[in-house]
């Protein structure tokens, strides 16, 4: 039986990858600087420092790191004032995950944005621990965040499971020493080798049952 359970953000919980990249290219063109066809899959992962600068540096934005993460900021907040993009199930799955096990939440999104989400979702008080990586260190697929959301929790990771959306977030949490929950994002879909990191994979965060976390470290991978 795992000691905790500790959830990614975007992709597990927000349909928000895509809105995160058109935040970001419309920083970047607005300000002249030039977007790259691969730089959403570049960006995934990256704490908002690293992003930040893989913006000014590699598609020339003119602007310091803190502005640019800044404007993208803005632009996400103003989004989710208007509509949060919670994905089916995601409320249900987490309130009845947090009655059994102790929650974390390890994201790449910034502070600012880890606090909308909890406002605006009534589900503060679900997560006992919550970070973004840029408070943690390194971005995915390093395992900083994960390793700083089970420091948290006063658990040992090999005693956490993580769900994970994404190729560089499954890394992060193996990384860490965690067994993860796939929920294989639609929209940029983890390659072959990140997702056999999975213990099982499930469609949609409905899938995550307290009946699934509980066998995960008993069981190999399963498909739900």
């Amino acid at each position: 039986m795992p000691d905790a359970v500790v959830f990614d953000l975007d992709g597990v919980l927000l349909d928000s990858e895509q809105l995160w990249n058109e935040a970001k290219r419309a920083v970047a063109e607005a300000a002249g600087g030039r977007w790259r066809d691969e730089a959403p899959l570049v960006m995934l992962g990256m704490s908002s420092p690293e992003w930040s600068a893989y913006m000014r540096d590699e598609l020339a934005v003119p602007l310091g790191t803190e502005r640019i993460s800044d404007l993208v900021v803005a632009r996400m907040t103003a989004g989710y004032a208007e509509r949060l993009p919670l994905l089916p199930g995601a409320v249900a799955a987490v309130r009845g995950l947090a009655a059994r096990w102790p929650l974390g939440l390890a994201s790449s999104s910034n502070r600012e944005i880890i606090d909308a989400f909890l406002e605006r979702s009534g589900l503060a008080s679900s997560f006992r621990v919550t970070l973004s990586s840029e408070q943690a260190g390194r971005g995915k697929p390093a395992p900083d965040v994960y390793l700083a959301a089970a420091r948290e929790l006063a658990a040992a990771p090999e005693r956490c499971v993580a769900v994970e959306d994404s190729s560089n977030g499954l890394r992060a949490a193996a990384a860490a020493g965690m067994a993860v929950i796939a929920v294989p994002n639609p929209h940029y879909p983890p390659d072959d080798d990140a997702l056999a990191l999975a213990a099982a994979s499930v469609a949609t965060p409905a899938g995550l049952t307290a009946e699934l976390i509980a066998r995960i470290p008993r069981r190999g991978r399963e498909k739900g």
